[in-house]
């Protein structure tokens, strides 16, 4: 055989196993036997053997796997991942349509897409070859299980020639077709395993597997959807939909482009029926934008889009029996009222437990014991109570009232005025609030303290160590006593050690966040450190002083004032002052280019051939500032394309100078056009 005739055989027999793979494995259909499968993957390796130089790693032969990760790396993400607005009916929908035109006018498109029940995973291509893929994790960053995902059939691991860039990240979601799953499920019911409850855990658990022989051996699919590279490369999403699949990805066909919220209507409700006909599981219908710079117009919330939204088709209902009422007391004190339920199947899930959020959902659904009540899942993480079945409630049964005191502690609970909850006040004395904070503050997006985890805290809190986080600071002085607690070695604790050290550099923001302080959030803990520099300024500030802060409200402010007037709190954070933690913001050296802009303001708006950061840092490197909303002590509104016609329309009407970005440019002297 010469080698042009083997190259061609090479590729008509490698064609024909990935068809009959995805026919097997994704489809759960297969087209020939196990033994013809195995026969002609025998040809091909002897083939490969024979002429190695057209081995191509995308290859059936390649496909097995084998390697066995020890731990997955955690990457952080270039693009944060972040999630959708979800809504549950057309009124919902309705009013998202009305402010995107109220910014953005009425010229513009959405494209609806299935939302796919999977999990989210994000993949880096360099050279048109798969180089890394990602899961969500907490949108900041993920694990990566670029081996398990290889053993994905319809993720190409190496693009053919095509205009993609030389880097790119494409998104989408991984899932499991529902033939496969059920029979892959009864497999290990026959084995004597557990059987999963859905897909979407199946193909989740799938990823996480340390080997990924076994992976390969559990059929998952991938739609691919969302497209992320340096240089914007399409105007429109529905146009970079059809050139990613063009260069060879799975992408959804069921997509739709819809000029108005009447055609977006038409689809979820032909969805609402055809979804039970799919192949996989969907939950709902997802709804962008089409314009990309459209979409930068719109911008973001600290969590999600503007520009997009997740429908979600009416949860299922299942009646239950109703066991019992317990409370969980969280980190900020809130006690919880948790339903515990006879179980019952609901969406594809054992549903043992349901939230009742807080007293005056009790007192909504008036709860007797033994009642049967409705269950429904709608989005939540865990189902929830809607109503109960009066026609079943047993004649005398007692009502089920709130608590007034602690289950943890005894405390009596306190509720302030306007909150729906009920709160433990006892913060210094109550296991729950102790080991929650400390694990708020170890945290991830807080201190992000390696070597330290949740067990560990409720272990180290069990033993005596620690009642306060700057306990945590002293931990060096107790190497002896360390060293008697149960699975914690000399290696471990070490690892803990250098990572409470290595916490004192997180910046003042970040240490902010981690005292778990009421309302506090990553986004507000930056806003009060930009604006006050140093923890001192803020412990002295007033409720006037608070409130003059970027988003900062009267809620949020009488909270600090709270927490900064109880003394063992200002204890605490002079105890961390000394432990050498960072209280003072950062100060970022801006080295003047020019003063040509000393003493002016600007607001950017719309869309330009730079990026708006460029132009942000054009601006204050010229000594101008930006400001955050449009008022009569603007200067200038730097105007491009697609601008909200809200904000042109106030700018006007205060007779505040609108100039584009080249009109900027020559303020300072630059020249008009962006460098190539």
């Amino acid at each position: 055989m010469s080698p042009q005739e083997a190259k061609q055989q090479i590729e008509t027999l490698s064609a024909a196993l990935k068809q009959h793979s995805y026919n097997y494995y994704v489809l759960a259909m297969p087209a020939i036997t196990d033994f013809e499968f195995d026969k002609l993957l025998e040809e091909l390796t002897a083939l490969e053997r024979q002429f190695p130089e057209f081995l191509d790693e995308d290859s059936p032969t390649q496909k097995v796997g084998g390697f066995v990760t020890k731990e997955f790396k955690t990457v952080k993400h270039r693009w944060p991942m972040l999630s959708l607005g979800n809504t549950y009916n057309e009124q919902e929908l309705l009013d998202f349509d009305q402010r995107i035109r109220k910014a953005i006018g009425d010229n513009f498109e959405y494209v609806c897409e299935l939302k796919f029940d999977g999990l989210s995973m994000s993949l880096t291509y360099q050279d048109g070859k798969l180089a890394r893929a990602v899961t969500r994790g907490d949108g900041t960053q993920g694990d990566e299980v670029t081996t398990n995902v290889k053993t994905i059939k319809t993720i190409p691991k190496q693009l053919k020639s095509g205009d993609y860039p030389a880097e790119f990240e494409i998104r989408g979601e991984v899932f499991m077709h529902l033939k496969a799953f059920e029979r892959l499920n009864q497999e290990r019911v026959d084995n004597g395993e557990p059987a999963y409850a859905n897909p979407r855990n199946f193909a989740s658990g799938t990823i996480k597997l340390q080997d990924s022989s076994e992976v390969a051996k559990r059929p998952l699919d991938c739609f691919l959807y969302g497209l992320y590279t340096e240089k914007q490369l399409f105007k429109t999403h529905w146009e970079s939909l059809q050139a990613v699949k063009s260069w060879g990805f799975h992408v959804d066909d069921h997509s739709r482009l819809c000029n108005d919220m009447e055609s977006v209507l038409a689809f979820i409700n032909e969805w609402d029926t055809k979804r039970f006909d799919l192949s996989y599981d969907i939950d709902g219908i997802v709804i962008k934008v089409n314009s990309y710079g459209q979409q930068q117009e719109l911008g973001f919330t600290a969590k999600s889009p503007r520009w997009a939204i997740s429908y979600k088709f009416k949860a299922e209902r299942v009646q239950t029996e109703l066991l019992k009422v317990t409370y969980q007391v969280g980190r900020t004190g809130a006690v919880t009222p948790v339903a515990n339920l006879k179980p019952v199947l609901l969406a594809g899930t054992t549903v043992k437990r349901a939230t009742l959020h807080n007293a005056n959902e009790m007192l909504r659904l008036d709860l007797h014991q033994g009642d049967w009540v409705y269950v429904e899942k709608g989005g939540e993480i865990i189902p929830k109570i809607i109503e109960v079945n009066l026609e079943k409630r047993t004649p005398g049964a007692g009502r089920i009232d709130y608590i007034t005191e602690c289950p943890e502690c005894g405390a009596p609970l306190k509720r302030q005025e306007g909150e729906a909850a009920f709160y433990c006040p006892n913060d210094e004395g109550c296991r729950p609030q102790i080991t929650g904070k400390m694990q708020h503050f170890i945290g991830r997006k807080a201190m992000n303290i390696d070597g330290l985890g949740d067990e560990t805290i409720e272990q180290l809190y069990h033993r005596g160590f620690i009642r306060h986080i700057s306990d945590l600071y002293d931990l060096h002085n107790k190497l002896g006593e360390l060293k008697t607690m149960e699975r914690f070695g000399e290696k471990s604790i070490t690892n803990m050690l250098d990572g409470i050290e290595k916490s004192k550099q997180m910046p003042f923001e970040k240490v902010l966040f981690g005292l778990g302080i009421r309302y506090i959030g990553e986004t507000v803990a930056r806003k009060l450190a930009m604006h006050f520099k140093n923890i001192d300024n803020l412990m002295a500030a007033t409720l006037e002083e608070l409130v003059v802060a970027e988003e900062i409200g009267e809620r949020i402010a009488h909270s600090l004032i709270e927490y900064f007037g109880t003394p063992q709190h200002r204890q605490e954070i002079e105890k961390l002052k000394a432990a050498g933690l960072q209280f003072v913001a950062e100060q970022k050296e801006v080295i003047l280019a020019s003063e040509a802009l000393t003493g002016k303001t600007f607001i950017i708006s719309g869309t330009f051939e730079r990026s708006r950061d460029e132009l942000k840092d054009i601006i204050e490197q010229n000594g101008g500032k930006i400001l955050s909303s449009i008022s009569a002590k603007l200067n200038y509104l730097v105007a491009g394309d697609n601008m909200g016609p809200a904000k042109l329309e106030k700018a006007q009407k205060l007779n505040v100078p609108i100039i584009s970005d080249s009109e900027l440019l020559e303020m300072i002297g630059a020249p008009p056009n962006p460098p190539r």
